[in-house]
């Protein structure tokens, strides 16, 4: 018997659940679909349009040593119905599907018990039919909880695809997280983010070592310091930024003190306060501004973005009006802006509230509408 064509991508640990990927479209935006799940960890098998048929594809799947067992389905358009359907032909462990014709009618996504998890990805402009049919797909699983069904509003078939005319990053990215979500419950793999970013921050502000600190992301992430737009994009523009602007311009005594930590499928979000005294010119964070010999406690919020085992963005967070205010830069008089009062409010809620409202004190004594 002659070998079907298809083409594999592997994770850079060697093996994973597999993931049979199901679309018709341009070879290298498959490819590049392929390349970004086997960077989370699986191993993307994709059969030639038309050719294969799935059961013969997860089969083949099942069958390869870089497979650890399970297998799911990721399916667009056309493919995501074959994804669907999957689940009863082909005994996956889950689907994953983007818009596909599988919504189309309720006959054709009648639900299959043998569907053990499923994820249904749905674009929803502000066409009425749009919106019938997307509350129709929801309307045929009501009480499967094993199955997801997103709707995001104000985007077209094609929201998930960079080459797209319908591109919507801020969509593509939510639905991808969630596309993630469901594939670790239902297959894995694992991996603790909580070690993976303590050891980045080991390395960036403890050992301060620019490589090691690269070798804990990906090829190609980015870092976005939201305040002062400092960071960069790229694997090369990103080390630049490390090794010239951000390591060696970290104050001698800085530290992060942990507030709280929020952990989740393919990011971490971490709130804590950043201290430090300004001894040095921070690029990163008071760039142009010579050191005053200030000490600084500012309120700081890291969303971590993770695609398999390494770091893939940053994106960070801080009160620069506090920052300015702490330096001597900013003046908070009859301005709703406060300096290190921000940081022991964080620490203590108990500390007094609305000290910036002067109106405050009108309300005093009034009757309260207190839920009953």
């Amino acid at each position: 018997m002659t070998a079907l064509p298809r083409r594999l991508a592997v994770p850079a640990a060697g093996s994973g659940p597999g993931l049979v990927l199901l679309r018709q479209g341009e070879d290298a935006e498959t490819q590049a679909i392929a390349d970004l799940y086997a960077a989370e960890g699986y191993v993307v098998l994709s059969p030639e349009p038309e050719i294969d048929g799935i059961g013969a594809t997860v089969a083949a799947l099942r069958g390869r040593s870089e497979c650890t067992g399970k297998v799911g389905a990721l399916g667009f358009g056309q493919g995501g119905k074959l994804a669907y359907l999957a689940g009863a032909e082909a005994g996956i462990d889950c689907a994953v599907v983007y818009h596909g014709t599988a919504g189309s009618r309720r006959r054709s996504i009648s639900p299959r018990a043998s569907i053990a998890r499923s994820l249904c990805t749905l674009p929803r402009t502000i066409r009425r039919f749009r919106r019938r049919r997307s509350h129709g797909v929801k309307a045929a699983f009501d009480g499967r909880p094993e199955i997801g069904i997103y709707v995001y509003p104000g985007v077209a078939r094609g929201f998930e695809r960079p080459a797209s005319a319908n591109y919507d990053k801020p969509a593509a990215g939510l639905a991808h997280s969630r596309s993630i979500a469901l594939l670790r419950r239902a297959m894995g793999p694992s991996y603790d983010l909580e070690a993976l970013w303590d050891k980045h921050t080991l390395y960036e502000f403890g050992i301060r070592d620019v490589a090691a600190t690269m070798r804990t992301m990906v090829p190609e992430p980015y870092v976005n310091h939201i305040p002062t737009m400092t960071g960069g994009v790229g694997g090369q523009e990103l080390a630049r930024f490390y090794a010239h602007h951000f390591i060696p311009k970290c104050p001698a005594d800085i530290k992060l003190v942990p507030i709280s930590r929020t952990i989740g499928t393919d990011r971490l979000v971490d709130e804590m306060l950043v201290c430090f005294t300004h001894d040095v010119e921070i690029d990163w964070m008071l760039p142009g501004v010579p050191p005053t010999g200030k000490y600084v406690e500012v309120p700081t919020v890291a969303i971590v973005g993770f695609r398999g085992d390494k770091l893939y963005h940053e994106h960070m967070y801080w009160d620069q009006a506090s920052v300015l205010v702490q330096i001597g830069l900013l003046d908070p008089a009859g301005l709703p802006v406060a300096g290190s009062e921000t940081a022991r409010k964080l620490v203590d809620e108990t500390r007094p509230s609305n000290t910036l409202m002067r109106r405050w004190e009108e309300s005093a004594g009034t009757p309260s509408a207190l839920p009953r």
